[in-house]
């Protein structure tokens, strides 16, 4: 599985950014897709994810700013991101994983595949 996230840059605290994910390769497999993100001195956080039932898990950070959702027939991940603050400054990371059982974070983390980030920057 191969992803490519695209649609970071820099905005103003209180603005919008949708990420996107484009994932390719054999995907028929994949059950979880999510985003993590990760600042510079800080460890890797879960943000957000969704089952391929369509149930979605967010970070405590994330909801009622952020919204997961999935485009299957462009197999393409977005996270919207409204209301930025400057502490959601991080490089994103797109997540999947073919693994079940345990957390979102634990199957996406230490068992998914990964794309290289876009950073987001709220100033």
């Amino acid at each position: 599985v191969q992803l490519v996230e695209s649609g970071g840059g820099s905005v103003q605290a209180g603005g919008s950014v949708r990420l996107s994910c484009a994932a390719s390769g054999d995907i028929d497999m994949v059950l979880c897709m999510g985003w993590f993100r990760q600042a510079p001195g800080t460890e890797r956080e879960g943000v957000a994810a969704i089952e391929d039932d369509g149930r979605t898990n967010y970070a405590d950070s994330a909801k009622g700013r952020f919204t997961i959702s999935q485009d299957k027939v462009k197999n393409t991940l977005y996270l919207q991101m409204n209301g930025l603050k400057p502490e959601d400054t991080a490089r994103y990371y797109c997540a999947a994983t073919e693994a079940y059982g345990g957390s979102w974070q634990e199957r996406l983390g230490d068992l998914g595949f990964w794309g290289q980030g876009t950073q987001v920057t709220v100033s």
